[in-house]
Protein backbone atom coordinates (compact mmCIF):
# COMPACT_ATOMS: atom_id res chain seq x y z
CA UNK A 1 0.00 0.00 0.00
CA UNK A 2 1.46 3.32 -0.68
CA UNK A 3 1.91 5.59 2.22
CA UNK A 4 0.47 8.95 2.07
CA UNK A 5 4.00 10.81 1.94
CA UNK A 6 4.59 8.70 -1.43
CA UNK A 7 1.09 9.84 -2.89
CA UNK A 8 2.00 13.16 -1.88
CA UNK A 9 5.70 13.24 -3.91
CA UNK A 10 4.20 11.64 -7.02
CA UNK A 11 1.39 14.02 -7.34
CA UNK A 12 3.99 17.32 -7.02
CA UNK A 13 5.98 15.32 -9.68
CA UNK A 14 2.79 14.70 -11.95
CA UNK A 15 1.96 18.52 -11.33
CA UNK A 16 5.61 19.65 -11.90
CA UNK A 17 5.65 17.70 -15.18
CA UNK A 18 2.02 19.21 -16.14
CA UNK A 19 3.41 23.00 -15.38
CA UNK A 20 6.62 22.42 -17.73
CA UNK A 21 4.92 21.04 -20.24
CA UNK A 22 2.22 23.68 -20.20
CA UNK A 23 4.91 26.01 -19.92
CA UNK A 24 6.59 24.74 -23.49
CA UNK A 25 2.84 24.67 -25.27
CA UNK A 26 2.67 28.74 -23.94
CA UNK A 27 5.84 28.76 -25.13
CA UNK A 28 5.96 27.50 -28.43
CA UNK A 29 2.27 29.78 -29.05
CA UNK A 30 3.93 32.81 -27.86
CA UNK A 31 6.69 32.41 -30.23
CA UNK A 32 3.99 32.01 -33.58
CA UNK A 33 1.44 34.27 -32.35
CA UNK A 34 0.81 37.13 -34.15
CA UNK A 35 3.65 35.69 -36.94
CA UNK A 36 3.37 34.41 -40.38
CA UNK A 37 5.50 33.00 -43.15
CA UNK A 38 5.48 32.63 -46.77
CA UNK A 39 5.02 29.26 -47.91
CA UNK A 40 6.94 27.95 -51.23
CA UNK A 41 5.34 24.43 -52.82
CA UNK A 42 6.88 23.02 -55.18
CA UNK A 43 6.04 19.55 -56.88
CA UNK A 44 9.56 18.30 -59.52
CA UNK A 45 7.89 16.38 -62.03
CA UNK A 46 9.92 12.42 -61.90
CA UNK A 47 9.24 11.96 -65.76
CA UNK A 48 11.05 14.95 -67.31
CA UNK A 49 14.12 14.36 -64.76
CA UNK A 50 14.56 10.56 -65.87
CA UNK A 51 14.15 12.09 -69.09
CA UNK A 52 17.11 14.39 -68.80
CA UNK A 53 20.43 13.19 -69.38
CA UNK A 54 22.01 13.31 -66.46
CA UNK A 55 18.82 12.34 -64.61
CA UNK A 56 19.03 14.32 -61.81
CA UNK A 57 16.69 16.75 -60.17
CA UNK A 58 16.37 20.45 -61.53
CA UNK A 59 18.82 23.23 -60.05
CA UNK A 60 16.95 25.95 -58.47
CA UNK A 61 16.85 29.27 -56.57
CA UNK A 62 14.14 31.38 -54.48
CA UNK A 63 14.07 34.81 -53.35
CA UNK A 64 12.22 37.35 -52.60
CA UNK A 65 12.39 41.19 -53.60
CA UNK A 66 11.09 44.19 -51.20
CA UNK A 67 9.13 46.14 -54.27
CA UNK A 68 10.06 49.48 -52.41
CA UNK A 69 13.25 48.90 -52.68
CA UNK A 70 13.92 46.30 -55.05
CA UNK A 71 16.81 44.49 -52.08
CA UNK A 72 16.38 40.48 -52.39
CA UNK A 73 17.27 37.79 -50.24
CA UNK A 74 17.52 34.78 -51.08
CA UNK A 75 15.54 31.86 -49.27
CA UNK A 76 16.46 28.38 -50.91
CA UNK A 77 19.44 27.38 -53.19
CA UNK A 78 20.13 23.70 -54.29
CA UNK A 79 23.47 22.85 -53.11
CA UNK A 80 25.27 22.88 -56.87
CA UNK A 81 24.63 26.32 -57.42
CA UNK A 82 24.80 27.06 -53.62
CA UNK A 83 28.51 26.35 -53.48
CA UNK A 84 29.83 25.94 -57.09
CA UNK A 85 30.21 22.50 -57.23
CA UNK A 86 29.68 21.59 -60.78
CA UNK A 87 31.85 18.41 -60.20
CA UNK A 88 35.18 19.56 -61.98
CA UNK A 89 33.67 23.06 -63.18
CA UNK A 90 34.42 26.29 -61.69
CA UNK A 91 31.48 27.47 -62.48
CA UNK A 92 28.40 27.51 -64.90
CA UNK A 93 26.99 30.93 -65.91
CA UNK A 94 24.34 29.35 -68.18
CA UNK A 95 22.33 27.60 -64.83
CA UNK A 96 20.89 30.40 -63.18
CA UNK A 97 21.92 33.29 -65.04
CA UNK A 98 19.28 35.93 -63.13
CA UNK A 99 19.81 34.52 -59.78
CA UNK A 100 23.43 34.27 -60.57
CA UNK A 101 23.34 38.40 -60.30
CA UNK A 102 21.15 38.41 -57.83
CA UNK A 103 23.60 36.30 -55.78
CA UNK A 104 26.44 38.72 -56.69
CA UNK A 105 24.46 42.10 -55.34
CA UNK A 106 23.37 40.52 -52.16
CA UNK A 107 27.50 39.73 -51.25
CA UNK A 108 27.80 42.79 -51.64
CA UNK A 109 24.97 45.21 -50.20
CA UNK A 110 23.78 44.69 -46.56
CA UNK A 111 20.24 43.11 -46.47
CA UNK A 112 18.13 45.57 -43.39
CA UNK A 113 15.27 44.81 -44.26
CA UNK A 114 14.49 41.50 -45.08
CA UNK A 115 15.80 39.60 -42.03
CA UNK A 116 16.38 36.18 -43.45
CA UNK A 117 19.26 33.38 -43.74
CA UNK A 118 19.83 32.80 -47.36
CA UNK A 119 19.57 28.69 -47.47
CA UNK A 120 21.49 26.39 -49.51
CA UNK A 121 20.60 22.72 -49.43
CA UNK A 122 20.60 19.25 -50.79
CA UNK A 123 18.88 19.34 -54.38
CA UNK A 124 15.34 17.63 -53.58
CA UNK A 125 14.29 14.81 -55.37
CA UNK A 126 11.75 14.42 -57.75
CA UNK A 127 8.44 15.32 -55.90
CA UNK A 128 6.84 17.86 -53.61
CA UNK A 129 9.52 20.12 -51.91
CA UNK A 130 8.60 23.01 -49.44
CA UNK A 131 10.45 25.90 -47.74
CA UNK A 132 9.64 28.92 -45.21
CA UNK A 133 10.32 32.26 -44.77
CA UNK A 134 9.23 34.24 -41.93
CA UNK A 135 7.56 37.42 -43.35
CA UNK A 136 6.34 40.58 -41.39
CA UNK A 137 2.16 40.60 -41.04
CA UNK A 138 0.60 42.90 -44.28
CA UNK A 139 4.06 43.35 -45.78
CA UNK A 140 4.04 43.00 -49.41
CA UNK A 141 6.86 40.89 -51.80
CA UNK A 142 7.95 40.19 -55.33
CA UNK A 143 8.80 35.97 -55.12
CA UNK A 144 11.26 34.74 -57.79
CA UNK A 145 11.91 31.10 -58.74
CA UNK A 146 14.20 30.70 -61.54
CA UNK A 147 14.80 26.85 -62.24
CA UNK A 148 17.00 24.87 -64.95
CA UNK A 149 17.09 20.85 -65.44
CA UNK A 150 20.84 20.25 -67.21
CA UNK A 151 20.68 17.68 -70.08
CA UNK A 152 17.06 18.50 -70.96
CA UNK A 153 17.98 18.99 -75.23
CA UNK A 154 15.29 19.60 -77.43
CA UNK A 155 15.49 20.11 -81.06
CA UNK A 156 16.32 23.54 -80.42
CA UNK A 157 18.18 23.07 -77.78
CA UNK A 158 20.92 20.25 -78.83
CA UNK A 159 23.64 18.71 -77.14
CA UNK A 160 25.58 19.83 -80.53
CA UNK A 161 24.29 22.12 -82.77
CA UNK A 162 25.30 20.89 -86.32
CA UNK A 163 24.63 24.66 -87.64
CA UNK A 164 27.09 26.62 -85.52
CA UNK A 165 29.20 23.33 -84.84
CA UNK A 166 29.56 24.06 -81.15
CA UNK A 167 28.81 21.89 -78.47
CA UNK A 168 26.61 22.76 -75.13
CA UNK A 169 29.74 22.71 -72.50
CA UNK A 170 28.05 23.03 -69.71
CA UNK A 171 25.04 20.67 -70.22
CA UNK A 172 22.90 23.29 -69.86
CA UNK A 173 19.97 21.95 -72.06
CA UNK A 174 16.76 24.46 -72.35
CA UNK A 175 17.66 27.62 -70.70
CA UNK A 176 16.53 28.33 -66.97
CA UNK A 177 12.95 28.86 -66.63
CA UNK A 178 12.33 32.09 -64.41
CA UNK A 179 8.82 32.65 -62.38
CA UNK A 180 7.53 35.31 -61.07
CA UNK A 181 4.28 36.64 -58.43
CA UNK A 182 3.64 39.07 -56.06
CA UNK A 183 2.24 38.51 -52.90
CA UNK A 184 0.52 40.12 -49.77
CA UNK A 185 1.53 38.27 -46.17
CA UNK A 186 -1.79 38.08 -44.92
CA UNK A 187 -2.60 34.70 -43.85
CA UNK A 188 -4.80 32.44 -46.41
CA UNK A 189 -3.50 34.20 -49.06
CA UNK A 190 -2.33 31.99 -52.27
CA UNK A 191 -0.84 32.76 -55.17
CA UNK A 192 0.44 30.47 -58.35
CA UNK A 193 3.83 32.27 -59.78
CA UNK A 194 3.81 33.16 -63.87
CA UNK A 195 6.51 32.38 -66.53
CA UNK A 196 7.79 35.58 -67.18
CA UNK A 197 10.61 34.09 -69.36
CA UNK A 198 13.60 32.16 -70.12
CA UNK A 199 16.69 32.82 -68.62
CA UNK A 200 19.64 33.72 -71.12
CA UNK A 201 22.09 36.53 -71.26
CA UNK A 202 22.52 38.41 -73.66
CA UNK A 203 24.96 40.95 -75.32
CA UNK A 204 23.34 43.69 -74.10
CA UNK A 205 23.62 42.35 -70.51
CA UNK A 206 19.94 41.58 -70.35
CA UNK A 207 19.09 38.06 -68.40
CA UNK A 208 15.56 37.37 -69.20
CA UNK A 209 14.43 36.39 -72.48
CA UNK A 210 11.27 35.63 -74.13
CA UNK A 211 10.12 31.88 -74.47
CA UNK A 212 11.56 30.98 -77.66
CA UNK A 213 12.05 27.16 -78.52
CA UNK A 214 11.11 26.22 -74.99
CA UNK A 215 9.14 22.61 -74.91
CA UNK A 216 9.23 20.14 -71.36
CA UNK A 217 11.25 22.64 -69.57
CA UNK A 218 7.80 24.38 -68.80
CA UNK A 219 6.75 21.37 -67.13
CA UNK A 220 9.66 20.15 -64.89
CA UNK A 221 7.90 21.83 -62.12
CA UNK A 222 4.49 21.36 -62.73
CA UNK A 223 2.79 22.55 -59.31
CA UNK A 224 3.86 25.58 -58.10
CA UNK A 225 1.84 27.93 -55.12
CA UNK A 226 3.04 30.70 -52.94
CA UNK A 227 0.67 30.90 -49.32
CA UNK A 228 0.71 33.17 -46.20
CA UNK A 229 0.35 30.89 -43.40
CA UNK A 230 1.04 31.38 -39.71
CA UNK A 231 4.03 29.33 -38.71
CA UNK A 232 3.44 26.03 -37.34
CA UNK A 233 4.24 25.70 -32.97
CA UNK A 234 7.20 23.67 -32.11
CA UNK A 235 7.01 22.03 -28.62
CA UNK A 236 10.39 20.60 -28.69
Amino acid sequence: MISKKVKVRLLIVLLSGLFVLGSLIFYAYAQTWGKTELEFRIHINEELVLQSVYGESPTFAIWIENPETSETKTIFVTNRAGVNDWEGKADVPTALPKWDSISRKERQTSQTDINVDAITGATPQPGYFTTRVRAMPGSKWICWIEMNLAGDYNENFPNFDKVSKKTDDFGTGQPAIVYKASIEVVNGNIVIPEVIGMSVLNEQGKVIQPLEGITSALNVFDEITISAIKPKPKIL
